[in-house]
């Protein structure tokens, strides 16, 4: 397979606003990455090998698209914010609930480097508080929380 290097600009979040992540896993990247074009009448914006992201405006969602022998399952989901003092204020709000974030600074996840805080549902479902710092060329799953195949 032939990487795609493929990186439209990002619809930035202002300060304050934050967009729903779903991260899905997929079997056919390019049948998956076609379908949601179409729904969501919005082009990928970054997209790798085995992995795809949306960064759609109506809804407010950022759509990952892990590439898995496991399709049509939830891989993780997460809220997108627009700064690290956010992401510091929700593990804050998350810890005095009680529900015990495990915070990270600084990770390479998802060709992106990032700070996000990591809690799991009653069920077992990986949820993330993350801001985007930088893009990165890697995939690289650095971060302490083990979500699974992918990780953000």
């Amino acid at each position: 397979m032939t990487t795609t290097n493929t990186m439209l600009a990002t619809p930035q979040l202002a300060t304050g606003q934050a967009r729903l992540q779903l991260a899905l896993n997929v079997t056919d990247l390019e049948a998956a990455i076609g379908f949601y074009e179409k729904l969501f009448d919005t082009p990928v914006t970054k997209r790798r090998d085995g992995y795809a992201n949306f960064a759609i405006a109506n809804p407010p969602l950022k759509l990952v698209l892990f590439e898995n022998t496991e399709g049509a399952t939830i891989n993780h989901l997460g809220v997108e914010v627009s700064s690290s003092l956010e992401v510091e204020a929700a593990t804050r709000r998350l810890n005095d609930e009680g529900l015990e974030p495990t915070a990270e600074e600084g990770v390479t996840c998802c060709h992106a480097l990032q700070d996000k805080a990591w809690v799991t549902d009653p069920d077992g479902a990986p949820w993330e508080v993350y801001t985007v710092l930088a893009d990165a060329d890697t995939t690289a799953m650095e971060h302490a929380s083990g979500c699974g195949p992918g990780c953000c």
